[in-house]
């Protein structure tokens, strides 16, 4: 029957509609909330396990310039959205923060290693659970791509199965980091900085002048790509690279706030509708990609491999409760702030949303705290993910 093999020929029209499902699925189930937490967006990409799973077949070539070039979307609308209030953040507390997220990404680097050692597990497969752990994942593409570098076979699917089996604990376990170093009396706490700012990190609000004309965004994202494969000599045995999702990053990151410096176009369009769903459209595709490509072994991953869920939740959670408890108890940092720093260092949009949902009213200080680290954040977890891969 011609409908039964729309589902399983895997030509390019069961493909763009196994996405079509995998996101229009994964965004619905995403709206339901238990006791306030939700998996969200993340949804699309167990949806698309699942159909994987089940036997669907798609074009395995077609998946993988989906996957691309949805990350490639999201990071750009991301760069350009941070990128306007990025260097201000420096000037309001943000410096320490960058350094919190250093040791931050250190810590979790470290202890990945240490559990490949101690356990007896391949690093390159503790590559996938990192970056699910620390919900990144531009970092697991980063990985993906150094594993079809150096030609480990079978390698990128085992990244993404240690991408999804981690991801989902640990969206919920950062929010757990943040109710832990949540004060007993937090209408006591301050909603805004201490120097009167509103926790808009700096960004005015003139309106464009022709928004998107003025910035082409295809533009950024070819100069991106030529940044992005730069090889980087690291002494290892191959070099690093920014990559597909790092280049797009860097350089939507200067346009973002070039842009509005200069007065070219406000902050409308760096913030506006526009760029807002070109990120989620791009987050959309990249993860109903991952899913459609690595189902079909995930269930027997996840058996083999039941341990990766504790590690995962090991390297999630003892990171940010060190680091964020520092910055609360010696530093005496917003809890409103750190809620938003938790999210950032682990660029995890659920934990955001979570301090948003608590802070009063107008408060935007999780907002401030999440974009001051986010784009530093970013660029360490797409290095330490491409690191780890190359150590093993």
């Amino acid at each position: 029957m011609w409908f039964t093999s729309l589902f399983t020929n895997g030509g390019v029209a069961s493909t763009v509609l196994m996405l079509a499902i995998s996101i229009f699925a994964g965004l619905l189930i995403g709206k339901f909330k238990i006791k306030g937490i939700s998996l969200g967006i993340t949804w699309v990409l167990f949806v698309g396990i699942l159909l994987s799973a089940l036997g669907i077949v798609c074009n395995g070539e077609m998946l993988h310039v989906v996957k691309e070039l949805g990350l490639i979307l999201f990071v750009t609308g991301v760069g350009l959205q941070v990128g306007p209030g990025f260097f201000k953040s420096f000037a309001k507390g943000g410096l320490s923060m960058n350094i919190m997220t250093l040791v931050n990404v250190a810590l979790g680097v470290g202890i990945t290693i240490l559990i490949a050692k101690l356990a007896g597990q391949e690093l390159t497969d503790m590559a996938g659970v990192y970056t699910g752990a620390i919900t990144n994942t531009p970092g697991l593409s980063a990985a993906q791509q150094a594993v079809g570098e150096l030609g480990i076979e079978g390698a990128a699917d085992r990244l993404a199965a240690g991408y999804a089996v981690a991801y989902p604990l640990a969206v919920v376990g950062m929010i757990v980091c943040c109710l832990i170093l949540k004060p007993r009396n937090l209408d006591a706490e301050p909603t805004v900085l201490s120097d009167g700012d509103n926790g808009q990190n700096g960004v005015n609000g003139q309106k464009g002048k022709g928004g998107i004309l003025l910035i082409p965004i295809f533009v950024i994202i070819a100069l991106g790509i030529i940044l992005g494969s730069i090889p980087i000599p690291v002494g290892m045995k191959a070099p690093v690279k920014l990559g597909l999702a790092g280049g797009p990053l860097v350089v939507a990151l200067i346009a973002g706030w070039l842009g509005v410096k200069k007065g070219w176009y406000g902050t409308d369009f760096t913030d506006g509708q526009g760029v807002h769903m070109l990120r989620e459209a791009g987050i959309a595709l990249f993860l109903a990609g991952v899913g459609l490509s690595a189902g079909g072994k995930f269930v027997e991953t996840v058996q083999v491999h039941y341990m990766w869920v504790v590690y995962g939740v090991i390297i999630t959670m003892v990171p940010p409760l060190l680091v964020a408890g520092f910055g609360r108890l010696v530093l005496k940092m917003n809890w409103y702030t750190l809620a938003g720093f938790i999210g950032g260092s682990h660029t995890d949009p659920p934990t955001l949303a979570f301090a948003n949902t608590v802070a009063p009213e107008g408060c935007k200080l999780p907002n401030t705290g999440y974009a001051t680290v986010y784009p530093l954040t970013m660029f360490l977890r797409i290095f330490s993910a491409q690191l780890l891969v190359l150590m093993a």
